[in-house]
Formats: structure tokens, sequence, C-alpha cells
């Protein structure tokens, strides 16, 4: 081998160890170590909100079911209470109605 390819090896040899060398980790420093802390409860507390949105979504669904049965009892209340005010109502017209005879029949007579 001639002493010029020799040296290029070498060389390259040396690069190469130059460049792996500066790619070890290193320890992280105190910023880097905030950061990974503040991304941490940061995903956590996204994560905690979306399980409090879900919770609150299905609250809310079911306060709406609640709300809506409770809303067809009291209109089924309402309607039958509707119904007999009117048919006392009706019999209470009926009895005036036999009334006013009577009493016209009764001035008739007279």
């Amino acid at each position: 081998m001639k002493p010029a390819n020799i040296f290029y090896a070498a060389l390259a040899i040396a690069m190469l160890a130059a460049v792996l060398s500066g790619c070890q980790r290193r320890e992280a420093g105190p910023a880097e170590e905030a950061g990974r802390k503040i991304d941490q409860a940061t995903q956590q507390a996204n994560a905690e909100l979306k399980q409090t949105g879900a919770e609150l979504k299905d609250a809310a669904h079911e306060v709406g079911k609640e709300l809506k049965d409770a809303a067809a009892i009291t209109r089924d209340k309402i309607n039958d209470a509707t119904e007999t005010a009117g048919q006392k109502l009706e019999k209470a017209g009926e009895k005036i109605q036999e009334s006013a005879r009577e009493a016209k029949e009764a001035a008739a007579k007279k």
C-alpha cells in the first residue's frame, strides 16, 4: 500500500472516531429536565381534561334524559288534570242547565 493511501485511511479512521465520540449521550441539564417535566405534566393534564370532559358529557346526557322523562310525566299529569277538570266543568254545566230548566218550568206553572 502506498504511504498516501495509508495516510488517507488513517485520517478517515481518525475523523470517524472524532465524529462518533461527539455522538455520545450527554446527561440532561437542568433546563432539559425541567422541560421534560413540563411536557409530562402537560400530557397528564391533557389526559385528565379529556377524561373529565367525557365524564361531563355523559353526565349532561343523563341529566337531559332525566329531564325529558320528567317532562313527559309532567305532561301526562297535566293532561289528566285538564281532562278531569273538563269533566267536572261539564257536569257543573249540566247541573246549571237542569236547574235553569226546573226554574223555568216552575215559573211557567205559576
